[in-house]
């Protein structure tokens, strides 16, 4: 059964190779977070393809794709949708936001102000939203693709812990290796081109048998007592005043088990949540002011926790 989520990401990264170079790492986390059906944040510098990536992944997966632009004046109502009075019937009808996506990309998503970040909470929870005293079904695929600057801080609103705490994963992207970027260059370097269309190679049979591989994956009691252990030593820690959550650490074990199905193995090992964890942790994870001025990092940090803590054999 594992096979099924091994040809999933071979897909996917056949798919989104087709229009992004170098990003084979990003592509894996992707495959996790789709399979999973977590949320990701996206974080980077500007101009590295964060939209790109996004837009070709909804491609792939064959679902409606949105865009919402960060901006300090973007309302709920923009996202969520309104509704309108219809003179024909004598009546409000709901007209849906972009929120109603299979993927929903919402750019710079920390410039939007925190009324408007709050709209996103049961959304990305619940799968649905409530307008009027009615509640409104997302569709099942739907999936949350943020992204945010990390050096640009003017005119920003910094994500409350209870909104990173929905993501399943941050994803940071860095400059691509010089190869990787001259293959960029010579892509796309003609005057007017355009990234090439992924082709709709995923099918709700494929999903399906992925996760079912996934549900396959045996978790010892060992091993959950090895997360458990990495989790109190993040609530203890001397330069954190926030840990991880349970809603983190179930995370960690969701794409710990997708990460053991990805190399054809029946059971997690360390090494998959030694894998996962960074990615899942790091943005959940709240600094202490004297850390902060120490210049000590949530990546630091979770590197020398995963040292510390004893492997179980």
């Amino acid at each position: 059964m594992s096979m099924a989520l091994q040809g999933l990401e071979q897909h996917l990264q056949e798919s989104l190779g087709r229009s992004v170079i170098g990003l084979k790492a990003v592509v894996r986390a992707l495959t996790i977070a789709v399979v999973a059906r977590g949320h990701v944040l996206l974080q980077g510098p500007p101009g590295l393809g964060k939209t790109l990536v996004s837009k070709s992944l909804a491609s792939a997966l064959g679902g409606t794709f949105r865009r919402i632009q960060g901006t300090a004046d973007l309302m709920p109502s923009d996202i969520i949708g309104v509704h309108v009075f219809d003179t024909a019937r004598h009546d409000f009808e709901f007209r849906p936001g972009p929120l109603f996506a299979d993927i929903l990309l919402v750019d710079e998503i920390n410039r939007a102000s925190p009324k408007t970040q709050s709209a996103l909470l049961e959304a990305m929870e619940e799968r649905q939203v409530t307008v009027e005293r009615q509640t409104y079904a997302l569709p099942p695929q739907f999936l949350v693709i943020a992204t945010q600057n990390p050096v640009d801080f003017e005119g920003t609103y910094p994500l409350p812990e209870s909104q990173l705490d929905r993501f399943m994963l941050r994803i940071d992207m860095t400059y691509p290796k010089r190869d990787d970027e001259q293959a960029i260059l010579a892509q796309y370097s003609a005057l007017g081109s355009t990234a090439q269309n992924s082709a709709a190679v995923v099918t709700q049979s494929m999903l399906e048998a992925a996760r079912a591989a996934v549900d396959e994956v045996y978790v010892s009691p060992e091993l959950l007592a090895y997360l458990m252990d990495l989790a109190q030593a993040s609530r203890q820690h001397a330069h954190l005043t926030l840990g991880l959550s349970t809603r983190g650490a179930l995370a960690v074990l969701r794409a710990a088990r997708i990460a053991a199905a990805m190399r054809g193995a029946g059971f997690v090992a360390p090494d998959d949540v030694k894998e996962v964890l960074p990615a899942v942790s790091t943005h959940r994870l709240v600094l202490a002011p004297e850390a902060m001025l120490e210049g000590v990092t949530t990546q630091a940090i979770v590197q020398r926790i995963l040292e510390q803590t004893p492997v179980p054999r």
